[in-house]
């Protein structure tokens, strides 16, 4: 698995665009016997393993995910096995959830050469690309290409690294675990004018400048205060001398909750607040609200089946079954409006190296993170046990 995982993370490849990553796979699914399927929805692969007298028809049905992108972050850990491909790295460990399933795959395949896979079923790994393309990820897309009508799934679980707890711990929640992520652009279209003649321009700046204030009010005032929402400006231009008045101000937000009514509502708000301050500035407005990744669901009976598996594996010390939310997102949402499902982390630990050396614990997203291979093996285990314990073992 070490070695899987430092050659795919020598070799980033950006979303739809995981070719070789996707080549690596499939190859190593075919020597462990499974049946292969690639290309769905341009790279993404899956992996099927059935058994039993009927052919696995009869049995339970199995679907365990991992991601395989990398992002446009140039990497500088200095570590030897670092990016060879310049301005992308692995700087969320989706090469380190490849080989775990990867290794996962070879212990079932051993299984079942040797006719010790429990009772009938069927198993398919999928692996997924694009997961950090934002509203157009790679699980929607292997959706829309009929994914689970192709494979079909009576349960389906995903696995992220989670740096700072310690490698081996697990971390679940049942329902709302991580955010839904859209973008939002706001544009007030005004009348530019000459700086020092203001009256007779219509600025936008200002509706733009009273937008971004009146934002913050619509998580304060509008959203209820135990609920989570988050409304961040990332981008705010206007304009390219000091003294012209612009004919276009420009917004760009990040909307996040952890409730579908939540989310609806910062919508509302958002969009009436900016219409409000150009009516009142008498300027145009135009919106493009973009919905990405709906709120990730987990649901309770696959989150207590998978809590009880970590468990029995790694003690109850090791496990946390009621994990706070994060507000961070995760396309496996997409999968998870389909098919009954656990979305789990497993610690990353100390993983951030800058010149070889180590750092302490990395955010991911960063430049100096690495995925920690101590976390490979009790990843692999974990899939396996939680297969086995699926069908009946």
């Amino acid at each position: 698995m070490k070695t899987w995982r430092r050659a795919i993370h020598q070799h980033p490849e950006l979303g739809f665009d995981e070719f070789e990553t996707s080549r690596l796979v499939a190859d190593q699914l075919r020597d462990c016997g499974f049946e292969v399927t690639a290309g769905i929805a341009t790279t993404g692969v899956v992996g099927t393993l059935s058994w039993g007298t009927d052919g696995g028809k009869g049995g339970p049905r199995l679907g365990l995910r991992a991601d395989m992108d990398a992002l446009p972050i140039h990497e500088e850990t200095g570590l030897p096995w670092a990016s060879r491909n310049p301005g992308r790295m692995h700087a969320c460990g989706h090469d380190g959830h490849t080989a775990m399933l990867l290794g996962a795959a070879q212990v079932f395949g051993r299984l079942h050469r040797e006719g010790r896979l429990p009772g009938s079923g069927t198993l398919n790994l999928i692996f997924q690309p694009a997961e950090e393309l934002g509203g157009g990820g790679g699980a929607k897309r292997m959706l829309e290409e009929g994914l689970f009508e192709r494979f079909p799934c009576d349960a389906i679980f995903a696995m992220h690294n989670f740096p700072g707890v310690p490698t081996g711990h697990f971390r679940f929640r049942p329902g709302p675990f991580m955010a839904s992520s859209d973008k939002v652009l706001i544009r007030f279209d005004g009348k530019g004018g000459h700086g020092a003649l203001p009256h007779l321009a219509a600025d936008p700046t200002l509706p733009a400048a009273a937008t971004v204030l009146g934002l913050q009010g619509i998580v304060g005032r509008n959203v209820d205060p135990v609920e989570m929402a988050v409304v961040s400006v990332g981008r705010m231009s206007a304009g390219k001398a000091y003294n012209v008045i612009p004919e276009t101000a420009e917004l760009e937000l990040s909307v996040r909750a952890l409730r579908p009514e939540v989310r609806d509502r910062l919508e509302q708000r958002i969009c009436e607040l900016a219409r409000g301050q150009a009516a009142a500035h008498g300027v145009g407005c135009d919106i493009r609200y973009e919905r990405g990744y709906p709120v990730l669901i987990n649901t309770a009976e696959q989150v207590r089946f998978a809590t009880e598996v970590a468990r029995e594996l790694v003690g109850d010390d090791k496990v946390d079954g009621n994990a706070p939310p994060l507000s961070g997102s995760e396309d496996f949402a997409f999968m998870l409006q389909q098919v009954p499902g656990c979305y789990l982390l497993i610690g990353n630990g100390d993983n951030g190296f800058a010149g070889g050396e180590h750092l302490g614990p990395c955010s991911v997203h960063n430049p100096h993170y690495d995925f920690n291979d101590a976390c490979l093996a009790p990843g692999a285990a974990f899939w396996v046990a939680l297969a086995n314990r699926f069908f009946g073992g």
